[in-house]
């Protein structure tokens, strides 16, 4: 009973594991792999902005295996991200597509002029 007040106010338990579980897999990666890796995670959190909790958990462990199969294959980390990785990381953000902070943003705004338009009218 308390789980699912908890889930409530602070969302999907096991998602929470399983993002700590993609954490913890990209914090046991070797050098330079584990650095770009966190760079990426942040970055993502920051521009990812999905809302929908399934999406954002499966981008994370996506996200994890990425960078688990370039260590073990040895790919240099170049090779995966290129010249940009700032492209890098926003085309692999929008591969997941979900629902983002900034569509209920874009709502209020269409709303708002809306309203001002029929005020105006």
């Amino acid at each position: 009973m308390a789980a699912k007040w908890i889930e409530a106010l602070t969302g999907s338990l096991e998602q929470k594991k399983q993002y700590k579980q993609a954490k913890a897999r990209i914090e046991a990666l070797p050098e330079p792999y584990r650095r770009t890796a966190e760079a990426f995670n942040r970055y993502l959190m920051v521009y990812g902005g999905i809302t929908d909790g399934d999406t954002v958990v499966q981008m994370y462990l996506d996200h994890a295996d990425l960078w688990e199969r370039a260590a073990i294959d040895g790919t240099p980390v170049n090779a995966i991200v290129g010249d940009d990785p700032v492209e890098f990381a926003e085309n692999f953000a929008r591969a997941y597509g979900g629902k983002q902070w900034i569509d209920k943003e874009r709502a209020r705004l269409i709303e708002a002029v809306e309203a001002a338009r029929q005020k105006a009218s």
